[in-house]
């Protein structure tokens, strides 16, 4: 497949992965809001934190070093040797499920009977959706790799509505079955997933448009574990970077969760804060994870595709090269320019945003200022999105496993931090060691992707560089709807609100004006995908 067309379908693949996640967090952001008027504080802190966390710690756990394993390099490989090393998820993530069920059990504290009910069954269900999700993970692999867009959207579009259908019936019909709601809701979730990969597959392959396409795979047996005779189970070279990934993903999910495992395992929120905090953190990141994190997991494939891992820039086809190059530039502009808007306009709007959404509970306490921290934690994501899947593409094994080292001391580090920063300044600290956190990984990659471009005429870090007009835009506009915000907001009535609502309106089209006149290489970009 030519470099242009990788390029054109990863980016299809990210818009639709974008939109995608839109549907996801404007689901759940209104699911959120429809479940604190039925249900506690309390039993969504238990849901949204402890039992997710053990859900998302096993699936990471299990498959995260597989998918970056197999997704690098061409798609013309010995599939059958991939595909038996992709079914190694799925033991692997029974051990974890059964593993990490038991500490969730019998050494983590209890919510009260009263207030949360049937925790056990819902400890049960959520590393059982784990596992049931595994048993797709081959199909997930293949329709990435092969970048099939329409798949992917409509497999997750399905599963996300029809459990956020059954939790809103539940819920309002019997909300005091507690737990067992977003246990149900969890298990139809995987399952309707799992069952449009496999009912896709059963329904492509073998059909003329595979044909078309030269699909490494006939049947759906070969989708089964297969001996391939006088040859090895797996593809040993693709198992010993899978090996890498396994120990640096261990330490990634801590640095990615390092808030919830502070707060699940040295219980310094109580489940009613942990909700609070959990709803804050979904309303922070809404923009954040629909639109970095698909580019982060499109590009991974784009950059890993188009260049070859290991390899030094002399090395590539200079024609991929200078596109991947190109790229990287274009993708870095861009992300900080999103991260960016949300810092400036969130800092003045995170109150008002509160109040809507939440009422006093969210608008009152720590929330405005949580979120607010949020709002920069962002910036830092967007850029860390980018460095690091450019940076993971390109590492050969021995880079991944001297990474490893840095992951540790940085888990070790973060961590410490968590527990003080929390203990200075509640839920608050969780965000600020989030940002250092980040800052300590963005520098890492900034310096591998310098290093890597410093003997070709590229510079791509360029496109951390906005232009300065935009910036002195950006500053004007900080300072006039801070100063918005206490004037207008947020107990003077509505007519103040829709005021300060205007101001930001107009600061906002200013600035996009302004990026259009500026940063016309980006806008172009944009348009040509």
């Amino acid at each position: 497949m030519a470099s242009q067309d990788v390029l054109s379908q990863t980016t299809r693949l990210a818009s639709s992965s974008a939109l995608l996640q839109v549907l996801f967090r404007v689901v759940t952001f209104g699911l959120n809001a429809f479940t604190l008027r039925y249900l506690s504080r309390e039993l969504i802190g238990v849901v949204n934190v402890r039992l997710t966390l053990l859900y998302s710690t096993v699936v990471f756990l299990a498959r995260e070093a597989f998918r970056r394993a197999c997704l690098s390099g061409s798609t013309k490989r010995n599939w059958t040797k991939t595909i038996n090393l992709l079914w190694l998820t799925v033991p692997l993530g029974v051990f974890w499920s059964v593993f990490l069920g038991l500490v969730w059990l019998h050494l983590l504290e209890v919510p009260d009977p009263s207030v949360v009910p049937h925790y056990q069954a819902g400890v049960v269900a959520f590393g059982l959706s784990a596992i049931i999700e595994l048993l797709g993970e081959p199909l997930w692999v293949l329709a990435q790799a092969h970048l099939f867009v329409r798949l992917k959207v409509i497999a997750e579009s399905l599963s996300v509505v029809s459990k956020c259908i059954l939790t809103v019936i539940l819920v309002v019909l019997y909300p005091q079955w507690g737990l067992y709601i977003f246990s149900l809701a969890q298990l139809l979730y995987v399952s309707v997933l799992v069952m449009c990969y496999v009912i896709y597959f059963v329904m492509f392959l073998g059909s003329p448009e595979a044909t078309k396409k030269s699909f490494p795979v006939a049947r759906m047996t070969a989708l089964l574990p297969n001996l391939v005779e006088d040859e090895t189970f797996v593809n040993w070279k693709e198992a010993r970077l899978t090996w890498s990934f396994f120990k640096q993903s261990f330490l990634k999910q801590i640095l990615t969760e390092g808030e919830r495992y502070v707060m699940t395992f040295l219980n310094v929120l109580n489940f009613g804060d942990q909700g609070v905090y959990d709803i804050v953190n979904n309303l922070g990141s809404l923009v954040a994870r629909f639109i970095f994190l698909p580019i982060e997991e499109s590009f991974y494939v784009f950059f890993a595709k188009v260049l070859e891992r290991g390899k030094n820039v002399k090395d590539q086809k200079q024609d991929d090269l200078g596109m991947a190059a190109n790229v990287l530039e274009l993708l870095l502009k861009l992300v900080l320019l999103i991260g960016l808007t949300i810092t400036v306009f969130g800092y003045a709007y995170s109150q008002l945003a509160l109040d809507i959404y939440g009422g006093s509970m969210l608008s009152s306490g720590t929330g405005p200022d949580l979120l607010r921290c949020y709002s920069l934690y962002v910036l830092f994501l967007a850029i860390n999105g980018v460095t690091e899947c450019f940076t993971f593409a390109l590492m050969c094994k021995e880079e991944v496993d001297r990474y490893n080292f840095v992951m540790l001391a940085l888990s070790f580090t973060f961590l410490c931090i968590s527990y003080f920063l929390t203990h200075w300044h509640g839920s608050i600290g969780f965000i600020l060691a989030n940002c250092f956190n980040m800052g300590i990984r963005i520098a890492h990659s900034i310096h591998y992707i310098y290093d890597y471009f410093k003997e070709s005429t590229y510079r791509p870090l360029a496109g951390l560089l906005p232009s300065p007009f935009l910036v002195l835009i950006y500053i004007i506009s900080g300072v006039i709807t801070g100063f918005s915000e206490v004037f207008f907001c947020c107990d003077k009535g509505w007519m103040a609100r829709l005021i300060h609502i205007s101001m930001g309106a107009l600061c906002f089209a200013a600035t996009i004006f302004t990026m259009f006149c500026t940063e016309t290489k980006l806008i172009h970009f944009v348009r040509s995908q």
